[in-house]
């Protein structure tokens, strides 16, 4: 699967791949267990074991990644060490953490965070869901200052967005025409962390005014990368993004190769199911 192959989309005046890289199952946030956090957090001490995985998405024209990279040195050198080795530049999507408070201190502080974000190379600034979502108003439909946070991230020369747990954000950005250019928001077919049904969910993305990157598509492990990548990438629009999260470069190329055969209606030749007696015929045969 060599060259720039993966579809793409235009977020912001940038172009971005469809499918996005995630951080989750590289920096130890597994949604899943304190055990599987830990197994994560020992594989992925060093960015020689993250490395392999980005050239794989790479080498197949998947260049756009996701993580609140601040807090994360060993994933941003890994990904240095991926665009050195591929000669393909990465662009990054950070989700900073910032004081929202609303006092000249906090400011400074969100202001310091933001431009921290342009320091490390990101091309969008996307303002993370556990900061963002502090300033929702359900009763007034409003997400109260987040002008100011926009025309930060705006002065620092990247492009703003939304991280969205909480689909109500897509729904009053757009509605209040902030100055954002895309969203984050949780979307699988289990409806794994959603705060309102799929079917909610999948109305607001496709009303979305601006592009989506969805997250989370095989909830976080209790869907298969067949049945999940398949759903997503058949119920959302074609400006939008699906991001994946892997443990290794092998994961990485199935969710490429499941991915390219969802986009183009296509059978997804994978291997066969293991057991100690393969030699079943309720297994199906290898795919040539």
């Amino acid at each position: 699967m060599e060259g720039r192959t993966f579809p793409r989309t235009v977020v912001g005046g940038k172009s971005v791949s469809r499918m996005i890289i995630g951080s989750n199952w590289l920096a130890g946030y597994s949604h899943r267990s304190p055990a599987a956090d830990q197994m994560i957090k020992h594989r992925h001490q060093s960015p020689e074991t993250i490395v392999p995985m980005l050239v794989t998405f790479l080498n197949a024209g998947v260049d756009t990644m996701m993580a609140p990279f601040a807090g994360l040195p060993q994933i941003l050198r890994a990904v240095r060490e991926a665009e050195e080795k591929t000669g393909r530049k990465m662009i990054l999507v950070d989700t900073p953490i910032i004081n929202v408070d609303d006092n000249p201190t906090a400011r400074q502080e969100a202001e310091s965070m933001i431009r921290k974000s342009k320091e490390l190379g990101a091309s969008f600034c996307l303002i993370h869901h556990s900061s963002a979502e502090q300033l929702v108003n359900k009763n007034t439909r409003t997400i109260q200052r987040l002008d100011d946070y926009t025309k930060m991230i705006r002065d620092a020369g990247l492009v703003p967005g939304l991280s969205a747990h909480m689909p109500e954000l897509v729904v009053y950005s757009d509605e209040n025409a902030y100055d954002v250019e895309t969203y984050i928001q949780i979307y699988n077919c289990m409806g794994f962390l959603m705060q309102v049904e799929v079917e909610t969910v999948n109305s607001i993305i496709r009303s979305a005014k601006k592009p989506v990157m969805t997250i989370k598509p095989m909830a976080a492990g209790r869907c298969t990368p067949f049945v999940g990548l398949n759903f997503s990438w058949a119920t959302i629009r074609e400006q939008d993004m699906v991001t994946v999260g892997c443990f290794n470069e092998a994961e990485a190329q199935e969710d490429i190769d499941i991915s390219l055969a969802a986009l183009k209606l296509q059978e997804s030749r994978l291997g066969i199911r293991q057991s100690p007696n393969p030699n079943q015929a309720a297994f199906g045969k290898e795919q040539s």
